[in-house]
């Protein structure tokens, strides 16, 4: 299977980390894509010009994230992280409702960051922050509840980490002490830890092979 990824993209990273937690790690080739770059290919496995995107062993081309994950999960013979029925499964599905909620608003949010300072729009920023922190507001009402890992705990996760790396100011922790706690916990898991150094330690070193220097996009 090969993934098309960006080392910053939450989205890639919650691929991996389910990858990791299928045991499938190592049947994913990594394929670097910079989705601003001109000269990208990726439209050629996903119209929308997005990462990621999964080839599979088939040839069949997959996205968006929420889709690959589920794809992996297929091919995971331990438990699975898709519930596949009942209550475990609804509550798994809204928890990666919120953790997507959240990376979605985010990324928002960096787009309107990059404009000139002049024409950003703080009304839509706020907009979209206030989403972020009712979305916060309840995973922390929920954090009691946490327990194991599926789709919606992995979402969550990634989410938190992505705030982490690009809000660093906007301590989401403060005021929110169980999901703090559940997240210093939940971040230790090795799949956690592992996806961001495979994927920083692929992309570097593919940049430079390329002559290029890496960078953050």
């Amino acid at each position: 299977m090969k993934l098309r990824y960006a080392p910053t993209s939450p989205y890639v990273r919650k691929s991996l980390v389910v990858a990791h937690e299928a045991g499938l790690i190592d049947r994913i080739e990594l394929v670097p894509t910079n989705p601003w770059r001109s000269e990208t290919t990726l439209v050629n496995d996903n119209p929308l010009g997005k990462v990621p995107a999964l080839t599979t062993g088939d040839g069949l081309t997959l996205f968006d994230s929420r889709v690959i994950c589920e794809y992996l999960d297929s091919l995971n013979h331990g438990p699975k992280l898709f519930p596949p029925s009942g209550e475990a499964r609804w509550r798994a599905l809204k928890l990666a409702a919120l953790g997507d909620g959240i990376l979605d608003a985010a990324d928002v949010r960096i787009m309107e960051s990059r404009r000139a300072a002049e024409k950003i729009d703080a009304a839509w920023d706020g907009r979209k922050k206030a989403q972020i922190e009712r979305a916060l507001d309840e995973l922390e009402r929920l954090a009691p509840t946490f327990a194991g890992i599926d789709i919606g705990l992995i979402t969550v996760g990634c989410a938190l980490g992505e705030l982490d790396f690009r809000f660093p100011a906007e301590d989401w922790r403060r005021a929110r002490p169980r999901l703090s706690q559940w997240w210093h916990t939940f971040a230790a898991r090795p799949s956690l830890a592992r996806t961001v150094t495979i994927l920083w330690e692929d992309w570097e070193r593919r940049e430079r092979a390329a002559g290029r220097a890496p960078r953050i996009s």
